[in-house]
Parts: structure tokens; C-alpha cells; sequence
């Protein structure tokens, strides 16, 4: 069984020695990153398996951070828990529509860091398993495996959560998905309430689908459901 890998990126010292310690005893390969661009170097030449993500950093900040990682192939999917000592729900709100898997506010717990980061890799790999491999329709195309979304022809470029909420609502085709009940599956109860950010991202996502938006329903009051 291979070892999964950790990227941290966290500017104070003392911190990222603590962050890599408590990870390396709890069984996790761990590489650094003290800085924006070196967190988005790393991410491409390690490709982690999770990406541990400080809000407060020099350079680039840890929201363009995100941004900039949900918006590049080949890393994108790669799943994020925000870790930052600021816990306005603005914050909270932000990173969610960047698509954060978790969000964790200093000081914190490093045995609950350590289950968060658990849950989270589980959530990931439970998701990927249950995927067929692919999907086809009408010339909208989804390769579960390649994390790729083909409309027409032409390649669109999904972040990880789209990718993630596309994916929940093609694993249910013709079953209407509560806003609750995506939030679950595709974020994390820890976010139970934020249902706007549901909103967010079906419209982000009908965008990009461009012609093929009306497989999306909504179900008023209820919900959403992809077009069987």
C-alpha cells in the first residue's frame, strides 16, 4: 500500500515543523512549502494526494493559491483543507466557491487535523471508486478516471468541486440531490447551512456546460437533478 502524500504550506516555521511532525507520526509522507508560487511548484512536480493550505501567506495568498490550483489540468482535483487562524464566515464562504474540501481555523487540535485530513482523503477515494468510467450523451463526454468533461468537442475546464458535483448528480441521473445532501457528499457536513454556495457553483457549472445546461434541473424548493 503505498503512502499518501501530504503537501503543507504554512509561512510560520514553528508551525510547518509541528504540521510535518504530527503528520509523519501518523503515517503520511509530507513536503513543503513556505510560499504561494512554491506551494503551486510543489503541487505540480509531488502531486500530493492532499494539500494542507495556509490562508495567510507571503505572495500569493492562500484563496489565489486555490484558485489557481481548482483552474490548472492535472492538479486540480487534488482535494484542499484550508488552515488559517481567521474564522470570519466570509472566509468560510470564499474558499467553498473555490472549492475547499474542509476548513480548519487555528489554533487547532492536531489529532482533529489529523481525522479531518482522514475524512477527507476517505471522501475522495470512496468518491473515486464508485464512478464508472465513463459517460456519454448527445457529445457531452465525462471520463471519471481522467477527471475530464468533453462538450462538443471541445475540453471544459471544470475545478475539482464542479468535477465532484457534476459527478453526484451524473452518479444519480433522474434522482433530484437536496442542496443538503450535496453539501454532504460533496463538501462536508462541517459546511451544513451553506446552501448558496450549492447555487454558486450549479450556475458556475450550467455555464461552462454551455448547451447542455438544461440536463440540470432544478426542482424547486427541493433541489437539483441531472436529466435521465
Amino acid at each position: 500500500m503505498s503512502v499518501e502524500k501530504i503537501l503543507v504550506v504554512e509561512d510560520n516555521s514553528d508551525t510547518l515543523e509541528l504540521l510535518k511532525y504530527n503528520l509523519t507520526t501518523s503515517g503520511y509522507s509530507v513536503v513543503t512549502a513556505m510560499d504561494g508560487h512554491k506551494a503551486l511548484e510543489q503541487a505540480r512536480n509531488e502531486k500530493p494526494d492532499l494539500i494542507l493550505l495556509d490562508l495567510m501567506l507571503p505572495g500569493l495568498d492562500g484563496l489565489e493559491v486555490c484558485r489557481r490550483l481548482k483552474q490548472e489540468a492535472g492538479i486540480q482535483h487534488i482535494p484542499v483543507i484550508m488552515l488559517t487562524a481567521k474564522g470570519e464566515e466570509v472566509d468560510r464562504v470564499v474558499g467553498l466557491e473555490l472549492g475547499v474540501d474542509d476548513y480548519v481555523v487555528k489554533p487547532f487540535s492536531p489529532r482533529e487535523l489529523v481525522l479531518r485530513i482522514k475524512a477527507v482523503l476517505r471522501r475522495s477515494s470512496e468518491t473515486e471508486s464508485e464512478k464508472p468510467d465513463r459517460w456519454d450523451r448527445d457529445g457531452l463526454s465525462v471520463d471519471f478516471e481522467a477527471h475530464t468533461v468533453v462538450a462538443s468537442g471541445e475540453e471544459v475546464p471544470l475545478t475539482a468541486t464542479e468535477f465532484k458535483l457534476l459527478s453526484e448528480l451524473l452518479q444519480h441521473e433522474g434522482k433530484v440531490r437536496t442542496r443538503d445532501h450535496l453539501l454532504d457528499t460533496v463538501w462536508d457536513t462541517h459546511f451544513e447551512g451553506y446552501s448558496r454556495t450549492v447555487d454558486t457553483h450549479i450556475r458556475r457549472l450550467r455555464q461552462k456546460l454551455g448547451e447542455f445546461a438544461d440536463y440540470i434541473e432544478t426542482v424547486r424548493g427541493v433541489g437539483y437533478r441531472f436529466k435521465s
